[in-house]
């Protein structure tokens, strides 16, 4: 009798155990192809510096209370954008002390490798056509610490936005951002990274291939063959001044009619770069993921896209923006590594009122804007700080205060538009 207890006793354990084992297993060993696309795998862009200058890092305790307040929101997937400097590699030491603090703690990284051409941010004029000697040792940073944390670098994405010609001050030809993923590839190949380790290039749609016809180069297409995703930006904000054609209210009506009239547009114009590349791709024969690398809203703005310009940036368009942006990527099955999760006033340290000082969701003192306001009345932030601030809501949550500084779109029909 006690050896059939045993017996059957040794049996269900090992039930119990074989039934754990695949769950354990997928938390440990989720890959890229797993996670992408996955909506309980929220995504989003992050940069934690809070001062007007990058020499003053975040520090590991600041970047665990970010790691926190992101993973209260559900986020689990980052991306980042160099390893020159400490913050990436600083990060995923922060993400491997909180894995280790608590069992329960999930986040990974699309590690970002920053691409230039030769003589970028210097006195001497951009060489477009050659490579900054510096990128080989960007990729060399990249694919250490990709085989450092296997458990938490699930991309490497080698340049952001380093193809489009209008980062004048450092874009390069495509065919040196082919030269590094398909070096990475290789590597792949070869044993010396994860074979699960997706690689892409983060880059404006034009770039690949969804807008202008001089985009349409062979090196551009082997590059869409090379990579394991897409990953594309779309801005509808920034071009409700270069490219307002979308932009503006059908006809007047309510305010809130109006605005979001304007933002459906707005969703509507993301969707058709997206299908703009999904068709360049297509015609290639190629039939890959894409996914949103980067789109955004700010929430202020003194110059082309505030209350002189476009009229365009304010909390409560940034909040429908960034709704209509979840809901549809989740819908379409994709990941939106939303831009972003922090205000870093680093981005235009000459001018505070810059836009690219806005596009967090949380101000740097630790404020939730309009969009997640519905989560502090949750209290999925309760006992969370940055830097010693409770997270509490912009305006003092006063929805009709924000309503008074929010412009209405121009109607269509006065706009003057620019090609």
């Amino acid at each position: 009798m006690r050896t059939s207890n045993y017996l059957l006793l040794l049996f269900l354990s090992s039930i119990m155990c074989f039934c754990d084992s695949p769950k354990t297993k997928e938390k440990s060993q989720m890959t890229a192809k797993e996670i992408l696309g996955n909506p309980s795998y929220l995504a989003i862009s992050y940069g934690g510096y809070r001062k007007t200058s990058r020499h003053i890092q975040p520090t590991i305790n600041q970047l665990k209370e970010d790691m926190k307040i992101l993973q209260a929101m559900g986020i689990k997937m980052l991306r980042t954008y160099n390893v020159q400097l400490a913050q990436a590699p600083n990060l995923l030491k922060a993400i491997s002390e909180l894995k280790q603090e608590d069992s329960s703690f999930e986040m990974y990284v699309m590690l970002g490798a920053w691409i230039d051409c030769k003589n970028a941010w210097t006195a001497k004029a951009p060489d477009h056509n050659v490579e900054s000697e510096q990128n080989e040792g960007e990729i060399a940073r990249a694919v250490a610490l990709a085989n450092q944390y296997p458990d938490i670098v699930k991309v490497i994405a080698v340049g952001n936005e380093a193809m489009v010609k209008w980062a004048t001050s450092y874009y390069v030809q495509p065919d040196v951002i082919l030269k590094w993923v398909n070096y990475l590839q290789d590597l792949k190949s070869s044993g010396k990274l994860s074979k699960d380790l997706w690689i892409t290039s983060s880059d404006n749609f034009a770039s690949w291939g969804g807008g202008d016809s001089e985009y349409h180069v062979e090196d551009l297409n082997k590059l869409i063959k090379a990579v394991d995703f897409i990953s594309m930006h779309t801005y509808p904000m920034h071009d409700t001044h270069y490219h307002p054609v979308f932009w503006g209210a059908s006809k007047e009506a309510s305010k809130q009619e109006m605005i979001d009239d304007a933002m459906l547009k707005a969703k509507e114009y993301a969707i058709s770069q997206y299908d703009s590349v999904k068709s360049y791709m297509e015609s290639l024969g190629v039939n890959k993921p894409i996914h949103i690398g980067e789109t955004g809203w700010a929430s202020f703005s003194n110059g082309h896209y505030g209350d002189n310009g476009s009229k365009a940036t304010d909390e409560y368009k940034e909040a429908i923006y960034y709704k209509h942006m979840r809901e549809w990527t989740k819908e379409a099955g994709m990941s939106c590594f939303y831009f972003e999760a922090f205000d870093e006033p680093w981005k235009d340290a000459q001018n505070q009122g810059g836009s690219e000082n806005h596009f967090g969701l949380i101000t740097v003192d630790g404020k939730a804007k309009y969009a997640l306001w519905d989560l502090v009345d949750k209290g999925i932030f309760k006992g969370l700080t940055r830097d010693g601030n409770t997270i509490t809501k912009t305006y003092n949550g006063s929805k009709e205060d924000l309503l008074k500084e929010v412009q209405l779109p121009p109607l269509k029909k006065e706009m003057s538009l620019v090609h």
